[in-house]
């Protein structure tokens, strides 16, 4: 997933996501969609083994399109479930700005509350935060016991070898790297960066896994498959800097109503995805190639989900 195209494509459609009057009545099969990204086909394939293994019967809609469509979808009753990041809710009802986001349990309770209105229900979310974040190399991060923004800050402020791998909006936005800054009080020089075309995290987490003119480190997004690959290790933001993303299915409140058992097949799937098991389960698809469906069945079998 890329967040800085999902918020730009969730602004553009937010006056195209209307409010429906009746919810149409759940359908035999549930419809299960994804985005097109790697991980929301890896979540959506989970949700339809999950519910085919429990004899729920579905309709396999995966890797939709982007953010716009299917939650367009999912308002108008054209699909009935998909996960969905909790602060992409901030989006959907124009309040992207308040601090409600950047608390992962309060996030998720307010994208529930907005989202009734709509005959939505977002269910438990994964524990794994897919938002901005700084990853440094692993032997950096070993060697100088760093496992926090506050201990890059401190070892920043001391003088300890640091540059960053970033696109320039991560650089220049308030919302990215300003924001770390001001939370974690430190600074960076202008050598202390490398900036690199477009916003793309495979090309970051690369520079600092080579060491591309010095980086050692990566704008990265949470959940990115090739950062434990690669040898990074991502930095905690404890003091929340960045608003959480974390994935959730939502579904419409009449398809759940029909079939309750839903809530209790997915939730304990779900919250065995923390970052480190999704980036590894991400790394599979993204570094090794893997079949998204094939991983999703490995993953539910080895761990009990499915038999």
């Amino acid at each position: 997933m890329t967040i800085t195209s999902i918020r730009r494509s969730i602004i553009g459609a937010v006056g195209a996501i209307a409010l429906f009057g009746t919810v149409a009545a759940a359908q035999d099969a549930v419809r299960v969609a994804s985005k097109l990204d790697a991980e929301g086909g890896l979540l959506g394939s989970m949700i339809i083994q999950v519910l085919e293994a429990n004899g729920i019967k579905t309709e396999n809609k995966l890797q939709m399109g982007a953010t716009k469509i299917v939650r367009s979808a999912l308002v108008a009753g054209e699909i009935d479930i998909y996960p969905e990041y909790t602060g992409n809710a901030g989006f959907f009802f124009s309040i992207d700005t308040d601090p409600v986001w950047k608390n992962a349990e309060q996030a998720a309770a307010k994208a529930g509350e907005l989202d009734a209105e709509n005959g939505i229900i977002w269910l438990k979310a994964a524990p794994a935060n897919n938002t901005w974040a700084i990853a440094l190399r692993k032997d950096v991060a070993d060697a100088n016991k760093l496992g926090t923004m506050e201990d890059l800050a401190s070892y920043i402020g001391a003088g300890g070898a640091f540059k960053l791998a970033a696109s320039a909006e991560f650089v220049e936005s308030p919302a990215a790297l300003p924001a770390f800054q001001s939370a974690y009080g430190f600074s960076l020089n202008a050598d202390q960066t490398l900036v690199l075309a477009g916003g793309d995290t495979s090309a970051t987490i690369r520079a600092a896994a080579e060491q591309t003119s010095g980086v050692n480190a990566a704008m990265v997004y949470g959940t990115d498959g090739a950062i434990a690959a690669l040898g990074l290790v991502v930095m905690a933001d404890s003091k929340g800097a960045q608003a959480v993303y974390e994935p959730a299915p939502t579904i419409r409140k009449a398809v759940l109503d029909a079939n309750p058992q839903i809530k209790d097949l997915l939730e304990p799937v779900f919250a065995s995805l923390d970052a480190t098991t999704l980036q590894e389960l991400n790394a599979k698809i993204q570094v090794d190639g893997q079949d998204i469906t094939a991983v999703a069945k490995d993953y539910l079998m080895v761990n009990g989900f499915v038999k």
